[in-house]
């Protein structure tokens, strides 16, 4: 069994249409992750290697910072494992739509972002496509999108060192916010966002906002543990 050849068929342009929307959105904070990974001073060679090999939106965002801020490995693989531990979920939940899709598992496994997890739960395979294709192109052409946004922002900033780049941190921002409407809107209990509030809060004002990302996490996590059989499944 062969990798589907990416430039055959309806199934490319099927996908295609499907992933006009993650194309622009990708475009968009894409370019922004390159433009801030220049203005940090890193060569924009850096943003073609993180955006093939790490893909992870927030993750990328966050090495910056902490990238500037010399941060020790350990500190950005938690930080990077508690962000993107979601997948987890997203993972467990694909198991049935992933069955039958070797050889290109572990690609889908590896390019499962917010993004195409939705895609791949929400459109219907068209007629006379292939499921294992029209996935693999969905998540290949995400991807793609990914690269080519940082890709340009890092190239775009190498050109113009003198541009300014303030505000452009805000897209991670803007896209988790964008993410918990998603999550608030298709979670049946309220009590989960209540209860990440208000430790975020506390850890704020007792512990700081150095480590608040940290034990926000961890603290949410063992109180939503303790408290799973209240929470409607």
């Amino acid at each position: 069994m062969t990798v589907p050849n990416i430039f055959s068929n309806k199934c490319f342009k099927e996908a295609f249409r499907c992933t006009i929307p993650v194309l622009l959105g990708y475009l968009a904070i894409g370019i922004a992750f390159g433009l801030l990974l220049t203005d940090a001073g890193y060569h924009w060679l850096l943003a073609l290697f993180m955006s093939i090999t790490i893909y992870a939106g927030a993750g990328q965002y966050i090495a910056v910072s902490m990238f500037a801020q010399n941060a020790g490995f350990t500190e950005i693989a938690l930080v990077t494992l508690l962000v993107n531990a979601r997948h987890m979920v997203y993972g467990l939940s694909l198991l049935d739509k992933f069955r039958n899709t070797k050889p290109i598992t572990p690609y889908l496994i590896f390019a499962l972002t917010d993004e195409t997890y939705s895609l791949l739960t929400t459109v219907t395979v068209p007629d006379g496509v292939k499921k294992r294709e029209f996935y693999f192109y969905i998540s290949l052409l995400d991807h793609f999108y990914w690269i080519a946004g940082g890709v340009l922002g890092a190239w775009f900033g190498s050109f113009f060192t003198s541009f300014d780049c303030t505000g452009l941190s805000f897209a991670l921002t803007a896209l988790f916010m964008v993410l918990l409407i998603e999550q608030w809107k298709q979670c049946r209990s309220k009590l989960p966002f209540a209860i990440a509030a208000i430790v975020s809060i506390l850890v704020l004002i007792f512990i700081g906002k150095e480590n608040m990302l940290i034990f926000s996490i961890l603290i949410s996590i063992i109180i939503l543990i303790l408290l799973r059989k209240r929470l409607p499944s």
